[in-house]
């Protein structure tokens, strides 16, 4: 088995060497991203739900990473799970989680750092529609983190025929654009179920990009990150696909049906919702602006119709393109 250090310094790494890769989380993602890992013939794959026998802490003993692809919600109880008997000094953590902290506002990977100090963290973002990577469908995606030799380390584990991994160090950038383009995917959902057209949606998905990099860069990340895979690339495919969980939402309201009846056909979680909350809460304390998402935040609390929002967007006071669209 692969040990950690050689793993992620790439001294001397043969390509033969075997890693183990625990994936906790079997939803749709996490079982995406299984499917990704096992592309790598050197890697034991180990996909972990909590339906599974064997306790989580004997799962991850000897694990060279740990991909958390649990949803915002379980972030808190996997770290819970976890942390009494700690992970191997050398293991990587890896955060597929696109989401924001209700209480204290911090991604996943934050708070994965936050109770493992010792262990790099690695995000991993990117515009990867589960149900596409499941029939086999090529795709490209990102891996972020501050240390450089763990983020080669991921990077190499999961790049393989099917999959185009690119990495950078920007691990904030690169989260939350997986994160806010889920808040922009609702109005796009709205966008298409109301047929507004292609201007309209060429338009909103214009003008969500700066919305993004304004909070983005507020919470720490790059602005030129925003406009690669985890932020353009995602948005592009987030808003414009039906396998979108979050476009069915905006989809569905924009047809007349209340949020319970749409949540419920979807069967799954919808980061989006959670996410815009926080997102309107950071905006209102830090008086950013955010036109896009407070819309979507009021429509989700039933204050407006999917007419009105559309109506107040297009009646905001006139303004040059680019002004202060990056601060």
């Amino acid at each position: 088995m692969a040990n950690a250090t050689g793993a992620m310094t790439g001294a001397g790494q043969s390509r033969d060497q075997t890693i183990t890769i625990v994936i906790v989380g079997a939803g749709v993602w996490g079982s995406a991203l299984a499917r990704l890992a096992r592309q790598n013939q050197q890697a034991i794959v180990r996909l972990w739900s909590r339906r599974s026998p064997e306790p989580l802490t004997e799962v991850v003993r000897d694990a060279d990473f740990v991909l958390s692809a649990v949803s915002m919600k379980g972030v808190s109880e996997t770290i819970a799970r976890l942390k009494p008997a700690g992970l191997p000094p050398h293991a990587v953590l890896i955060s597929a989680t696109k989401g924001l902290d209700a209480q204290s506002r911090h991604t996943p990977s934050q708070l994965w750092q936050s109770a493992f100090p010792h262990n790099p963290i690695v995000v991993l973002s990117g515009p990867n529609l589960s149900q596409e990577i499941e029939h086999g469908l090529p795709c490209a995606t990102v891996v972020a983190g501050l240390d450089r030799a763990a983020t080669e380390a991921v990077q190499r584990a999961f790049a393989s025929d099917v999959l185009r991994v690119y990495a950078n160090l920007d691990p904030i950038g690169t989260e939350l654009g997986g994160t806010l383009k889920n808040v922009m995917a609702i109005a796009a959902g709205v966008c298409d179920g109301l047929q507004l057209g292609t201007n309209a949606k060429a338009a909103l998905l214009t003008r969500a990009l700066p919305e993004m990099i304004r909070i983005g860069t507020h919470l720490g990340g790059q602005a030129e990150t925003f406009f690669g895979l985890a932020g353009l690339g995602d948005l592009l495919a987030t808003c414009n696909s039906a396998l979108s969980r979050n476009y069915q939402v905006g989809y569905g309201l924009a047809q007349g049906k209340p949020l319970d009846r749409v949540l419920a056909d979807i069967h799954s979680t919808v980061e989006g919702i959670n996410t815009t909350e926080v997102l309107v809460e950071i905006a209102h304390d830090c008086q950013i602006p955010v036109p896009i998402a407070r819309q979507v935040h009021r429509l989700l609390h039933r204050q407006i119709t999917p007419q009105q929002a559309v109506r107040a967007l297009i009646d905001r006071d006139l303004k040059q393109e680019f002004e202060d669209e990056l601060l």
